[in-house]
């Protein structure tokens, strides 16, 4: 009885060494410099703490058919689905380093004969016997944490399953944003090939007034040959567009997980550009981006390693103790045989090659290493965010005055035709300038609405990713 008391003084000398030689550092996030975070998005600066990252992506992205799109794409894509394999093994890791503070328990039966040798006899009166015995035990061993490993380690394992999380939410965002820009190419693409369609038509049209003028002695065979080479010139373009619609809609069926498919799709003309494209105040990237939260996260589970590989430089302490039955004869097992043990054990390992210091050299590098990986990627953030902007204002700028381009090619197109007709003083090519000046206008004008389409789709991504 009094040994069980030493061993329990024991264990509660060890408990107060839990609290009073701690070895491990308290987490905290860490401070970005105010005036990094003030300069984040360059020249694009805001004291409104409303932001689109508060926005529901069904509010931005408003076109029926595409959130159709990305609805099949958040349910199917493979990416995503091994990102939430990903979280159910952090899970069940962070489940298991919750059991670290047990006891681990064993029991079983066990069966032993031992027989010594002559030489190992005391005395020639011992005759060499054979023993057997018989043992029916359950045995507890502790690890109690006295230096704060396990509570690392434990706090490690919920940073990853956090991170695992932000993982999952950095490729949810990435998919709808991805989903929406290569929908809005494929409109692109539908909406070049109808103009060079309706161009390829124009200037056939236009090959029969040149050949009638021919006729009539106003133009040459040399004009004729014009008008026909430019008629090619918009005609060879139109495989390329389709080439161009496949491929796009094979990428979005990937996206989506489905078999290669024809995508349901609306047209350019009736494309809505979300145009409420709020920062908020820097600092909001933080907890908006989930990249940035991942990169936390990150340099949080660094942190605890790091206080893991220091508090294992110290002792262990650990307590094992069994109880059971145990008898010589397996017959007299359940006859009076009562046994238990209890030990307790302080170890330390006093030459073990260098490997525990590196460990804790390794960790803090490895630390260090993410902090500059989270600092790096706040710093992406708003570069991200100030790009998008730049992007749509930079294409609004453009709208109306490709709108008036457009209009005044038309108009230089009509009149050069008519001029062709009735007097000498224009020259067809003349025509053919203004005519490729003006698919080239509207093929550009196309790319103006897209560029504001696919800005806005990335200032989602980048400023956070809306709310699902």
């Amino acid at each position: 009885m009094k040994k069980i008391n030493n061993l329990w003084i024991l264990t509660g000398i060890a408990s107060l060494l839990v609290v009073s030689c701690k070895v491990t550092d308290t987490y905290e996030r860490p401070e970005i410099p105010q005036e990094k975070l003030s300069q984040l998005y360059g020249d694009q600066t805001s004291s409104d703490t409303l932001s689109t990252a508060q926005v529901s992506w069904d509010k931005i992205f408003t076109d029926e058919k595409l959130q159709t799109i990305i609805r099949r794409t958040i349910e199917n894509n493979y990416d995503l689905k091994t990102a939430v394999l990903r979280i159910q093994q952090s899970d069940a890791y962070f489940k298991q380093s919750q059991l670290a503070f047990l006891p681990s328990v064993s029991a079983g039966p066990t069966a032993g004969v031992s027989k010594s040798s002559r030489a190992a006899q005391i005395s020639d009166l011992m005759p060499v016997r054979t023993m057997q015995s018989y043992q029916l035990t359950a045995t507890t061993g502790w690890e109690i944490d006295i230096w704060g490993k396990l509570a690392s380690a434990k706090r490690a394992a919920y940073a990853s399953l956090l991170a695992s999380d932000a993982s999952k939410r950095v490729i949810q965002t990435q998919l709808v944003s991805q989903a929406a820009i290569l929908y809005y190419q494929l409109l692109a693409y539908d909406k070049q090939l109808e103009i060079t369609q309706k161009t390829v038509e124009l200037r056939r049209k236009q090959l029969e007034t040149i050949k009638a003028l021919k006729e009539a002695a106003i133009l040459t065979g040399a004009d004729v040959v014009q008008s026909e080479a430019n008629l090619y010139a918009a005609e060879v373009s139109i495989p390329d567009l389709e080439l161009s619609i496949k491929q796009t809609q094979n990428s979005l069926a990937l996206l989506m997980g489905v078999s290669t498919t024809e995508i349901d799709r609306n047209t350019m003309d009736n494309q809505v550009v979300y145009s409420d494209l709020k920062t908020g105040v820097p600092s909001q990237i933080l907890k908006n981006r989930p990249d940035v939260q991942l990169a936390e996260y990150n340099f949080q589970q660094a942190f605890e390693n790091y206080n893991v590989a220091k508090a294992d430089v110290y002792p262990s302490f650990n307590i094992t103790a069994t109880l059971g039955l145990s008898s010589l004869k397996l017959k007299n097992l359940f006859d009076h045989s009562f046994m238990y043990s209890a030990s307790g054990a302080l170890s330390q390992v006093i030459f073990g090659k260098g490997a525990k210091k590196t460990q804790v050299k390794v960790t803090d590098l490895e630390k260090q290493a993410a902090y500059i990986a989270y600092e790096n990627s706040i710093v992406t953030a708003g570069n991200e965010v100030s790009n998008a902007l730049y992007s749509y204002q930079a294409a609004l700028k453009k709208e109306e005055t490709r709108k008036l381009q457009i209009e005044t090619l038309t108009k230089a197109v009509d009149f050069n035709m008519e001029l062709l007709k009735y007097t000498s003083k224009t020259n067809y090519t003349d025509v053919l300038t203004s005519e490729q000046n003006l698919l080239s206008a509207q093929l550009s004008g196309v790319n103006d609405k897209l560029q504001q389409l696919v800005a806005s789709a990335n200032f989602y991504r980048a400023i956070g990713g809306g709310q699902f």
